[in-house]
């Protein structure tokens, strides 16, 4: 008997030993699981973005086109800042602005300067033979900005004038197509917007064609020194600017979509523009 009990009691050692060691090895065995989880999500998160998560991605941007993108107590802020970010946010990148001239832009794309651009950028063919866009984002027009003494009221008053405008801009094509008319006499380009609106105020120039929203804002903001005598419809509507063959352009339209679909878009845009947009392209 006592010899049965002895190897009773080995038995039981050498089972709990044993319980023991399967406990560890199964402790070990989910920990490394566990990590296998997280890279599986983390994968799942990557597939759905489309790209690395948490990637930083160098985007170009004229930041002195108030209210889409212009600098306030030395960083970046407007309406294309704002709905770029959430973008990225859904997306899984961070975007870094970089400030570049506007007729800059489109070529820094083409040599793969830049990951990306949001500036207000007009989609157009020719744009478009350079490099890609995402889905519009903005529905926009040209106008007419005079000072508030000028008796110009209209393109057809322009038939002495000077026009200031951006360079490589839209707005800019629109004052040349008028002058091929002969509807202006003199067509003045300008390194960014604010250098023609200065102009404008100094009496350098009789008038400023360019797109609506960033004209108005310029009014809104002169205490009564400008204003917008007409808007000049052309159809035009902003995008996203890519690099040709760019992979970022399938999860940048996705969460653009997400934005337009859910509120976000409506909230950006009424921030901005102080308005509710009337359609939402």
């Amino acid at each position: 008997m006592p010899e049965r009990k002895v190897v009773a009691r080995s038995f039981a050692t050498l089972a709990l030993a044993l319980a023991a060691a399967l406990l560890l090895a199964a402790a070990c065995g989910g920990g490394e699981g566990g990590g296998g989880g997280e890279q599986t999500a983390a994968g799942g998160g990557e597939g759905t973005a489309g790209m690395e998560a948490g990637r930083t991605i160098t985007v170009a941007s004229d930041i002195a086109y108030r209210p889409f993108e212009f600098y306030r107590n030395g960083e970046p802020v407007g309406f294309d800042i704002d709905l770029m970010r959430e973008i990225g946010r859904r997306a899984g990148f961070t975007p870094e602005f970089q400030n570049v001239t506007f007729d800059g832009i489109i070529p820094g794309l083409g040599s793969n300067l830049y990951d990306a651009a949001i500036s207000a950028i007009t989609i157009t063919e020719e744009r478009r033979q350079q490099v890609d866009f995402s889905e519009p984002y903005f529905n926009a027009d040209q106008s007419l900005l005079v000072r508030s003494d000028s008796d110009i009221r209209s393109v057809d008053d322009l038939g002495q004038a000077t026009v200031g405008v951006q360079i490589g801009t839209t707005g800019a094509n629109k004052a040349n197509q008028f002058q091929q008319q002969g509807r202006i006499a003199e067509v003045r380009t300008f390194d960014t917007i604010e250098d023609a609106f200065t102009a404008l105020e100094n009496g350098q120039v009789d008038a400023v064609i360019n797109d609506l929203p960033v004209s108005q804002d310029k009014a809104n903001t002169s205490d009564g020194r400008l204003e917008v005598v007409q808007v000049i419809p052309t159809g035009e509507q902003y995008g996203i600017a890519f690099p040709k063959g760019s992979n970022l352009v399938g999860p940048v339209n996705r969460a653009l979509r997400e934005i337009k679909r859910d509120g976000t878009y409506a909230e950006i845009y009424e921030k901005w523009i102080g308005r509710k947009p009337e359609e939402i392209p």
